[in-house]
C-alpha cells in the first residue's frame, strides 16, 4: 500500500493483471468490458462496443484472462487481452487501447485512474452514475459501467442516499452488486 496516495494498489502498474469481462447490453448494442484486477479488486477498465466494425472477437465462454502492457516506445504504451482458450492455447488481442471509440476509451481512462487513486468502489459506481452526459451513447455506456463495476462492491457495504422502493427505509446496503433493503429485503438490481 501506498501511504502517500492513500492507494491499495502498488504505484507502478504490474505488466500483467488478472482481468474479468463482462458483457452488457444497452440500446439493444452489445458491449464488454475488461477490468484488471490486482487482488481481486478492479484496477483499470477498457470498455466498449463489442461488435464495432473493427470487432472484439472473443467467444462468449470467455470470462477471464490477463490485461498485458506493453512498451511500445519511451511515451506510447499497448494494452493487450490473453485468455486461455478451450484447446488450452492462449489467445491474444492486441491493442485494446486501440479497439475502442476515443471517446469511451478516454472515460475509461478517467475512470481507471480515480479506481487506482484507491477510491472505494461503490463511491466509484456513484461518480460514473452521476455523470452528466449530453449523448444517449455514452449515456448507456456509462450505465454498463456502472453494473459491471457494481459486482466488486464488498457486500454490506451501506448505499449512501438510496431509499427503499417499497418501505421507504433508509437502511439499504449492497448485496452481490444489488441494493437490499434490511428493513424489508427488497431487492434491486441494475
Amino acid at each position: 500500500k501506498d501511504k502517500k496516495r492513500n492507494s491499495p494498489f502498488p504505484t507502478k502498474r504490474p505488466e500483467v493483471l488478472e482481468a474479468d469481462v463482462v458483457r452488457f447490453r444497452n440500446n439493444k448494442e452489445k458491449w464488454v468490458a475488461f477490468i484488471g484486477l490486482i487482488e481481486n479488486m478492479p484496477y483499470e477498465i477498457f470498455t466498449g462496443l463489442s461488435d464495432d466494425e473493427d470487432g472484439i472477437l472473443l467467444p462468449s465462454s470467455v470470462t477471464k484472462g490477463y490485461i498485458i502492457k506493453h512498451r511500445e516506445d519511451e511515451e506510447t504504451s499497448r494494452y493487450d487481452f490473453q485468455y486461455i482458450n478451450k484447446r488450452g492455447y492462449k489467445t491474444t488481442i492486441e491493442g485494446l487501447s486501440y479497439k475502442f471509440n476515443p471517446v469511451f476509451w478516454n472515460y475509461a481512462k478517467l475512470i481507471s485512474s480515480v479506481l487506482r487513486y484507491g477510491m472505494p468502489i461503490h463511491k466509484v459506481v456513484e461518480l460514473v452514475s452521476s455523470l452528466q452526459l449530453d449523448n444517449d451513447t455514452i449515456n448507456s455506456w456509462k450505465i454498463g459501467v456502472s453494473r459491471a463495476l457494481k459486482k466488486y462492491i464488498p457486500d454490506g457495504t451501506v448505499a449512501a442516499d438510496a431509499r427503499c422502493g417499497v418501505c421507504g427505509s433508509t437502511n439499504i446496503v449492497y448485496q452481490e452488486g444489488c441494493l437490499k433493503c434490511m428493513s424489508c429485503g427488497s431487492s434491486k438490481c441494475g
